[in-house]
Formats: structure tokens, sequence, C-alpha cells
């Protein structure tokens, strides 16, 4: 009598286990499921990018004193000499991004009609 009880508590231990095990499977395969799964593995590479990012960032800029070092480019300047000059290009934005088809025409993107 006891073995038959045994072997029918073991038995329905194993299908409980059996069907959590595959409803747990289950929800992990639907679409909502796979959707946060895919974005949680995005948020995490981003993660791992703006790391390596920053690494390079630090490390470029490690070697870049090294070389101005070495250069002799961070020593202090002779008070005698004038300051360098640094020169910055400004390119007008609007042109850069104006198609070249639209260069020599007269319906370029900055001659609207303003008289109508």
């Amino acid at each position: 009598m006891f073995r038959r009880t045994f072997w029918f508590t073991a038995g329905a231990a194993a299908g409980v286990w059996a069907t959590t095990k595959v409803n747990r499977k289950l929800k992990q395969l639907t679409p909502e499921s796979l959707a946060a799964q895919a974005a949680n593995k995005a948020v995490e590479a981003g993660h791992r990018l703006k790391d390596f990012a920053l690494d390079i960032r630090d490390n470029m800029a490690e070697r870049e004193a090294q070389l101005g070092d070495a250069l002799g480019l961070n020593e202090p300047v002779d008070p005698e000499l004038p300051a360098q000059r640094r020169f910055a290009v400004i390119e007008n934005a609007f042109e850069a991004k104006q198609p070249k088809y639209l260069e020599n025409t007269q319906y370029s993107i900055d001659n609207r009609n303003e008289d109508h």
C-alpha cells in the first residue's frame, strides 16, 4: 500500500514539475516576452558600447598627452613670444545642406517666393 502511495505521489510531483517547467518556457516564448528580452539585450549592448567609447576616449587623451610631452607641446610658453593663434573654420551650414541639383537654379531652398 505504501509503495503505491509513494509512486502515485512521485508521479504527481513529476507531473506538476513538468507542467510548471513547460508553462514557464511557453511564457518566455510569447511575442511580448521576446520583445522585452530583445530590448534588454539592446540596452545592455548600448551600455557596453558606451563603456568601450569612454575607454577609448580616456586612452586617446592619455596618448595625446604623452605625444604632447614627447614633442614639447605641453611646455610653458615663453612670455616674450605672442600667444598661439587658433582659427576656427566656420562654414555656412545652410549652404552645406543644400542639394547639388539646386545650386545653380532659381528654385534654391533659400530663394522663396516672399510676395505671395
